[in-house]
Protein backbone atom coordinates (compact mmCIF):
# COMPACT_ATOMS: atom_id res chain seq x y z
CA UNK A 1 0.00 0.00 0.00
CA UNK A 2 1.48 3.39 -0.87
CA UNK A 3 2.26 5.83 1.74
CA UNK A 4 0.14 8.71 2.02
CA UNK A 5 1.95 12.22 1.72
CA UNK A 6 1.31 14.71 3.47
CA UNK A 7 1.71 18.36 0.83
CA UNK A 8 2.56 21.46 1.93
CA UNK A 9 2.43 23.38 -1.63
CA UNK A 10 4.86 26.24 -1.66
CA UNK A 11 5.98 28.61 -4.26
CA UNK A 12 7.11 31.97 -5.42
CA UNK A 13 4.62 34.62 -6.94
CA UNK A 14 5.88 38.19 -7.96
CA UNK A 15 3.37 40.45 -6.89
CA UNK A 16 5.14 43.50 -6.16
CA UNK A 17 9.08 44.69 -6.74
CA UNK A 18 9.73 41.25 -4.38
CA UNK A 19 8.33 38.08 -4.84
CA UNK A 20 6.52 36.59 -2.08
CA UNK A 21 5.78 33.37 -0.68
CA UNK A 22 2.58 31.72 -1.73
CA UNK A 23 1.69 28.46 0.20
CA UNK A 24 -1.57 26.28 -0.53
CA UNK A 25 -2.06 25.24 2.69
CA UNK A 26 -2.88 28.79 3.63
CA UNK A 27 -5.24 28.60 0.05
CA UNK A 28 -7.12 25.93 1.58
CA UNK A 29 -8.04 28.03 4.80
CA UNK A 30 -8.64 31.66 2.61
CA UNK A 31 -10.91 28.71 0.42
CA UNK A 32 -13.20 28.49 3.37
CA UNK A 33 -12.47 31.83 5.19
CA UNK A 34 -14.02 33.19 2.28
CA UNK A 35 -16.90 31.10 1.96
CA UNK A 36 -15.87 29.47 -1.54
CA UNK A 37 -16.65 26.34 -0.05
CA UNK A 38 -20.04 26.73 0.50
CA UNK A 39 -20.57 27.05 -3.30
CA UNK A 40 -17.87 25.12 -4.93
CA UNK A 41 -16.25 21.93 -3.94
CA UNK A 42 -12.95 20.80 -4.53
CA UNK A 43 -12.45 16.80 -5.81
CA UNK A 44 -16.15 16.56 -4.18
CA UNK A 45 -15.39 18.14 -0.88
CA UNK A 46 -17.40 21.54 -0.42
CA UNK A 47 -20.93 22.91 -2.33
CA UNK A 48 -22.84 22.18 -5.25
CA UNK A 49 -24.01 25.33 -6.03
CA UNK A 50 -20.90 26.10 -8.26
CA UNK A 51 -18.78 24.08 -10.24
CA UNK A 52 -15.94 21.34 -8.39
CA UNK A 53 -12.42 23.72 -8.79
CA UNK A 54 -10.43 20.39 -8.45
CA UNK A 55 -12.43 18.18 -11.08
CA UNK A 56 -10.67 17.48 -14.47
CA UNK A 57 -12.96 19.21 -17.40
CA UNK A 58 -11.31 19.88 -20.94
CA UNK A 59 -9.44 23.33 -20.15
CA UNK A 60 -6.53 24.78 -20.28
CA UNK A 61 -6.32 26.94 -17.82
CA UNK A 62 -3.23 29.23 -17.00
CA UNK A 63 -3.54 31.74 -14.02
CA UNK A 64 -4.32 34.61 -16.65
CA UNK A 65 -7.47 32.66 -17.38
CA UNK A 66 -8.43 31.85 -13.97
CA UNK A 67 -8.12 35.54 -13.39
CA UNK A 68 -10.16 36.56 -16.28
CA UNK A 69 -12.70 33.72 -15.63
CA UNK A 70 -13.33 35.06 -11.91
CA UNK A 71 -13.51 38.32 -13.30
CA UNK A 72 -16.30 37.48 -15.89
CA UNK A 73 -17.95 35.51 -13.00
CA UNK A 74 -17.95 38.13 -10.34
CA UNK A 75 -21.47 39.88 -10.36
CA UNK A 76 -23.25 36.70 -10.24
CA UNK A 77 -21.45 35.29 -7.57
CA UNK A 78 -21.52 38.42 -5.90
CA UNK A 79 -24.98 38.03 -5.85
CA UNK A 80 -25.58 34.65 -5.18
CA UNK A 81 -23.32 35.55 -1.85
CA UNK A 82 -25.62 38.39 -1.28
CA UNK A 83 -28.70 35.97 -1.33
CA UNK A 84 -27.28 33.48 0.62
CA UNK A 85 -25.90 36.19 3.38
CA UNK A 86 -22.20 35.38 3.17
CA UNK A 87 -20.20 38.16 3.73
CA UNK A 88 -17.07 39.09 1.20
CA UNK A 89 -14.05 39.02 3.70
CA UNK A 90 -11.13 40.24 2.72
CA UNK A 91 -8.91 39.27 -0.33
CA UNK A 92 -5.32 40.74 -0.52
CA UNK A 93 -2.14 39.96 -2.81
CA UNK A 94 -0.57 37.81 -0.23
CA UNK A 95 -4.05 35.84 0.01
CA UNK A 96 -4.74 35.61 -3.02
CA UNK A 97 -1.26 34.35 -4.37
CA UNK A 98 -2.00 31.48 -1.42
CA UNK A 99 -5.52 30.69 -3.09
CA UNK A 100 -3.87 30.41 -6.41
CA UNK A 101 -1.18 27.92 -4.90
CA UNK A 102 -4.12 25.88 -3.42
CA UNK A 103 -5.89 25.73 -6.54
CA UNK A 104 -2.32 24.51 -8.28
CA UNK A 105 -1.85 22.07 -6.05
CA UNK A 106 -5.21 20.34 -6.58
CA UNK A 107 -3.98 20.03 -9.78
CA UNK A 108 -6.67 22.67 -11.60
CA UNK A 109 -4.01 23.66 -14.39
CA UNK A 110 -2.85 20.18 -15.00
CA UNK A 111 -4.84 19.47 -18.76
CA UNK A 112 -7.40 16.47 -18.22
CA UNK A 113 -6.19 12.71 -19.09
CA UNK A 114 -7.85 9.80 -20.20
CA UNK A 115 -7.19 6.10 -18.39
CA UNK A 116 -7.79 4.27 -21.58
CA UNK A 117 -5.48 5.91 -23.30
CA UNK A 118 -3.35 5.62 -20.42
CA UNK A 119 -3.42 1.97 -20.67
CA UNK A 120 -2.51 2.02 -24.40
CA UNK A 121 0.50 4.07 -23.11
CA UNK A 122 1.76 2.44 -20.37
CA UNK A 123 1.65 -1.06 -22.64
CA UNK A 124 2.87 0.80 -26.14
CA UNK A 125 6.20 2.21 -24.50
CA UNK A 126 7.45 -0.99 -22.60
CA UNK A 127 6.31 0.09 -19.55
CA UNK A 128 4.38 -2.95 -18.51
CA UNK A 129 7.37 -5.10 -20.16
CA UNK A 130 8.96 -4.77 -16.61
CA UNK A 131 6.62 -3.24 -14.33
CA UNK A 132 3.62 -5.62 -13.38
CA UNK A 133 0.73 -3.32 -11.71
CA UNK A 134 0.40 -5.22 -8.14
CA UNK A 135 3.30 -7.61 -8.40
CA UNK A 136 7.16 -7.38 -9.94
CA UNK A 137 7.79 -9.04 -13.23
CA UNK A 138 11.34 -8.68 -13.03
CA UNK A 139 13.84 -8.60 -10.03
CA UNK A 140 14.73 -4.78 -10.11
CA UNK A 141 11.28 -3.30 -11.59
CA UNK A 142 8.94 -2.55 -8.22
CA UNK A 143 5.43 -3.07 -9.21
CA UNK A 144 3.25 0.02 -10.05
CA UNK A 145 1.19 -0.27 -6.62
CA UNK A 146 4.48 0.32 -4.57
CA UNK A 147 5.60 3.82 -6.46
CA UNK A 148 5.44 6.41 -3.77
CA UNK A 149 5.63 8.91 -6.43
CA UNK A 150 2.53 8.35 -8.56
CA UNK A 151 0.54 11.12 -6.90
CA UNK A 152 3.32 13.28 -7.30
CA UNK A 153 4.58 15.31 -10.18
CA UNK A 154 7.86 16.37 -8.60
CA UNK A 155 8.48 12.62 -6.93
CA UNK A 156 7.93 11.07 -10.40
CA UNK A 157 10.21 13.29 -12.32
CA UNK A 158 12.90 12.40 -9.49
CA UNK A 159 12.21 8.91 -9.90
CA UNK A 160 12.28 9.14 -13.33
CA UNK A 161 15.34 10.83 -13.56
CA UNK A 162 17.05 8.76 -10.78
CA UNK A 163 16.49 5.71 -12.78
CA UNK A 164 16.88 6.63 -16.42
CA UNK A 165 20.24 5.29 -16.68
CA UNK A 166 19.11 1.80 -15.58
CA UNK A 167 16.40 1.79 -18.07
CA UNK A 168 18.18 2.96 -20.98
CA UNK A 169 20.40 -0.34 -20.57
CA UNK A 170 17.21 -2.31 -20.01
CA UNK A 171 16.09 -0.78 -23.44
CA UNK A 172 19.49 -1.29 -24.81
CA UNK A 173 19.64 -4.84 -23.99
CA UNK A 174 16.00 -5.33 -25.60
CA UNK A 175 17.11 -3.28 -28.99
CA UNK A 176 14.61 -1.06 -27.92
CA UNK A 177 14.05 2.77 -28.54
CA UNK A 178 14.26 4.89 -25.64
CA UNK A 179 10.03 5.88 -25.29
CA UNK A 180 9.93 9.82 -25.91
CA UNK A 181 6.77 10.55 -23.91
CA UNK A 182 4.35 13.69 -24.76
CA UNK A 183 2.97 15.52 -21.84
CA UNK A 184 -0.73 14.48 -22.39
CA UNK A 185 1.08 10.51 -22.55
CA UNK A 186 1.85 11.12 -19.49
CA UNK A 187 -1.30 12.85 -17.98
CA UNK A 188 -2.98 9.91 -19.64
CA UNK A 189 -0.96 7.26 -18.02
CA UNK A 190 -1.01 8.81 -14.83
CA UNK A 191 -4.34 8.91 -14.91
CA UNK A 192 -4.81 5.20 -15.52
CA UNK A 193 -2.36 4.06 -12.73
CA UNK A 194 -3.54 6.58 -10.38
CA UNK A 195 -7.42 4.85 -11.29
CA UNK A 196 -5.96 1.04 -10.10
CA UNK A 197 -7.90 0.04 -7.17
CA UNK A 198 -4.18 -0.23 -4.73
CA UNK A 199 -3.64 3.32 -5.45
CA UNK A 200 -6.85 5.09 -5.26
CA UNK A 201 -6.50 6.59 -2.37
CA UNK A 202 -2.84 7.62 -2.54
CA UNK A 203 -2.26 11.72 -2.53
CA UNK A 204 -2.75 13.42 -5.47
CA UNK A 205 -1.97 16.60 -3.99
CA UNK A 206 0.84 18.62 -5.74
CA UNK A 207 4.59 18.90 -2.97
CA UNK A 208 6.93 21.65 -3.99
CA UNK A 209 9.26 23.60 -2.28
CA UNK A 210 10.02 27.49 -2.09
CA UNK A 211 12.98 27.05 -4.33
CA UNK A 212 15.19 29.00 -1.65
CA UNK A 213 18.30 26.19 -2.35
CA UNK A 214 17.30 25.58 -6.09
CA UNK A 215 20.09 27.85 -7.54
CA UNK A 216 22.51 26.58 -5.22
CA UNK A 217 21.22 22.83 -5.86
CA UNK A 218 21.50 23.80 -9.98
CA UNK A 219 25.00 24.54 -9.84
CA UNK A 220 26.08 22.02 -7.57
CA UNK A 221 24.48 19.12 -9.60
CA UNK A 222 26.56 20.49 -12.63
CA UNK A 223 22.96 21.35 -14.54
CA UNK A 224 24.37 25.17 -14.42
CA UNK A 225 27.27 24.21 -16.76
CA UNK A 226 25.31 23.66 -19.60
CA UNK A 227 22.02 25.11 -19.45
CA UNK A 228 22.74 28.33 -19.99
CA UNK A 229 22.25 31.15 -22.65
CA UNK A 230 20.61 29.83 -25.23
CA UNK A 231 20.09 26.83 -23.38
CA UNK A 232 18.44 28.41 -20.19
CA UNK A 233 15.87 26.54 -18.49
CA UNK A 234 13.70 29.09 -16.85
CA UNK A 235 12.13 30.53 -19.78
CA UNK A 236 11.36 27.00 -21.24
CA UNK A 237 9.27 26.81 -18.06
CA UNK A 238 6.62 29.38 -18.70
CA UNK A 239 3.49 28.42 -18.51
CA UNK A 240 4.17 24.79 -18.10
CA UNK A 241 2.81 22.36 -15.46
CA UNK A 242 4.68 19.64 -13.14
CA UNK A 243 3.98 17.09 -15.85
CA UNK A 244 4.94 18.89 -18.67
CA UNK A 245 8.07 19.01 -17.02
CA UNK A 246 8.37 15.56 -16.29
CA UNK A 247 7.93 14.54 -19.65
CA UNK A 248 10.27 16.85 -20.93
CA UNK A 249 12.73 15.80 -18.68
CA UNK A 250 12.09 12.28 -19.48
CA UNK A 251 12.89 12.61 -22.91
CA UNK A 252 15.90 14.70 -22.27
CA UNK A 253 17.59 11.57 -20.34
CA UNK A 254 19.20 9.53 -23.55
CA UNK A 255 20.78 13.30 -25.23
CA UNK A 256 23.17 13.46 -22.26
CA UNK A 257 26.46 12.53 -23.09
CA UNK A 258 27.44 11.69 -19.14
CA UNK A 259 25.47 10.37 -16.34
CA UNK A 260 23.60 12.94 -14.60
CA UNK A 261 23.86 13.52 -10.91
CA UNK A 262 20.44 11.97 -8.78
CA UNK A 263 17.94 14.03 -6.94
CA UNK A 264 16.03 13.52 -3.98
CA UNK A 265 12.25 14.66 -4.26
CA UNK A 266 13.41 17.57 -1.60
CA UNK A 267 16.04 18.98 -4.30
CA UNK A 268 14.45 18.26 -7.35
CA UNK A 269 11.17 20.54 -5.76
CA UNK A 270 13.54 23.24 -4.93
CA UNK A 271 14.85 23.02 -8.53
CA UNK A 272 11.86 23.09 -10.10
CA UNK A 273 10.60 26.03 -8.32
CA UNK A 274 13.45 28.22 -8.98
CA UNK A 275 13.37 27.20 -12.51
CA UNK A 276 9.66 27.64 -13.27
CA UNK A 277 7.61 28.41 -10.21
CA UNK A 278 7.53 32.22 -11.04
CA UNK A 279 7.49 31.70 -14.27
CA UNK A 280 4.52 30.02 -14.33
CA UNK A 281 2.30 32.77 -12.35
CA UNK A 282 3.79 35.56 -15.05
CA UNK A 283 1.50 34.58 -18.45
CA UNK A 284 3.97 35.82 -21.42
CA UNK A 285 1.25 38.75 -22.40
CA UNK A 286 1.31 41.50 -25.01
CA UNK A 287 1.74 45.37 -23.74
CA UNK A 288 1.18 46.81 -26.77
CA UNK A 289 -2.34 44.61 -27.43
CA UNK A 290 -2.87 45.10 -23.61
CA UNK A 291 -3.35 48.68 -24.01
CA UNK A 292 -6.33 48.11 -26.73
CA UNK A 293 -8.04 46.21 -24.13
CA UNK A 294 -7.71 48.74 -21.58
CA UNK A 295 -9.17 50.73 -24.32
CA UNK A 296 -12.13 48.55 -25.39
CA UNK A 297 -13.25 47.53 -22.24
CA UNK A 298 -13.86 50.99 -21.63
CA UNK A 299 -10.95 50.92 -18.10
CA UNK A 300 -10.37 54.37 -19.35
CA UNK A 301 -13.40 55.83 -18.08
CA UNK A 302 -12.78 55.66 -14.72
CA UNK A 303 -8.88 54.88 -14.80
CA UNK A 304 -8.09 57.92 -17.04
CA UNK A 305 -10.59 60.25 -15.10
CA UNK A 306 -9.38 61.53 -11.83
CA UNK A 307 -12.70 63.21 -11.28
CA UNK A 308 -14.07 59.37 -11.16
CA UNK A 309 -12.24 58.92 -7.98
CA UNK A 310 -10.88 55.44 -9.45
CA UNK A 311 -7.24 55.21 -9.10
CA UNK A 312 -4.39 55.83 -12.08
CA UNK A 313 -3.43 51.99 -12.44
CA UNK A 314 0.16 51.26 -12.98
CA UNK A 315 3.75 51.79 -10.89
CA UNK A 316 3.60 48.39 -9.39
CA UNK A 317 4.46 44.69 -10.54
CA UNK A 318 0.89 42.81 -10.97
CA UNK A 319 0.27 38.91 -11.66
CA UNK A 320 -2.88 37.20 -11.83
CA UNK A 321 -3.38 37.04 -8.79
CA UNK A 322 -2.82 40.05 -7.54
CA UNK A 323 -5.60 41.39 -10.05
CA UNK A 324 -8.18 38.97 -8.88
CA UNK A 325 -7.54 40.39 -5.34
CA UNK A 326 -7.81 43.94 -6.75
CA UNK A 327 -10.76 42.62 -7.29
CA UNK A 328 -12.73 40.94 -5.08
CA UNK A 329 -11.42 44.37 -2.91
CA UNK A 330 -12.32 46.58 -5.26
CA UNK A 331 -15.27 45.54 -7.39
CA UNK A 332 -18.64 45.52 -6.00
CA UNK A 333 -18.22 49.39 -5.17
CA UNK A 334 -16.65 49.19 -9.26
CA UNK A 335 -19.73 47.41 -10.40
CA UNK A 336 -22.29 49.86 -8.93
CA UNK A 337 -20.29 52.99 -10.39
CA UNK A 338 -20.23 50.49 -13.55
CA UNK A 339 -24.29 50.86 -13.44
CA UNK A 340 -24.44 54.24 -12.46
CA UNK A 341 -22.27 55.61 -15.66
CA UNK A 342 -24.56 52.89 -17.64
CA UNK A 343 -21.01 50.80 -18.41
CA UNK A 344 -21.54 46.87 -19.06
CA UNK A 345 -19.10 45.07 -17.18
CA UNK A 346 -16.00 43.89 -18.76
CA UNK A 347 -15.33 40.18 -19.63
CA UNK A 348 -12.20 39.25 -20.47
CA UNK A 349 -10.63 35.84 -22.53
CA UNK A 350 -7.43 34.27 -20.77
CA UNK A 351 -5.26 35.73 -23.23
CA UNK A 352 -6.84 39.67 -22.73
CA UNK A 353 -6.22 39.05 -19.14
CA UNK A 354 -2.98 38.30 -19.60
CA UNK A 355 -2.05 41.44 -22.05
CA UNK A 356 -3.76 43.66 -19.71
CA UNK A 357 -1.69 42.97 -16.79
CA UNK A 358 1.59 43.19 -19.50
CA UNK A 359 0.57 46.65 -20.34
CA UNK A 360 -0.59 47.60 -16.61
CA UNK A 361 2.87 46.23 -16.10
CA UNK A 362 5.24 48.33 -18.31
CA UNK A 363 2.61 51.55 -17.46
CA UNK A 364 4.37 54.68 -15.47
Amino acid sequence: MMRKLVVAFITVVCLEAAPIAADSARGARVFEILSCIQCHSINGTGGAVAPDLGRSIDRNFTPATLAATMWNHAPIMWAAMRERNIPMGDLDDQAAADLFAYFYSVRFFEKPGDAARGKTVFESKHCADCHGLTEARLPAARPVAQWESIGQPVALATALWNHAATMRAAFADRNLKWPALTSQDLTDLLVYLRNLPPIRAASNRVEISSGAEGEALFRSKGCGGCHTGRLALASRFQGKTLTDIAAAMWNHQPLMTSAPAAFTPLEMGEVTSYLWAVQFFQDAGDPGAGRRVFTSKRCVACHEDAASGAPKLGGKALSAAAMVAALWHHGPQMLNQMKASNIPWPHFEGAQMSNLIAFLNIRN
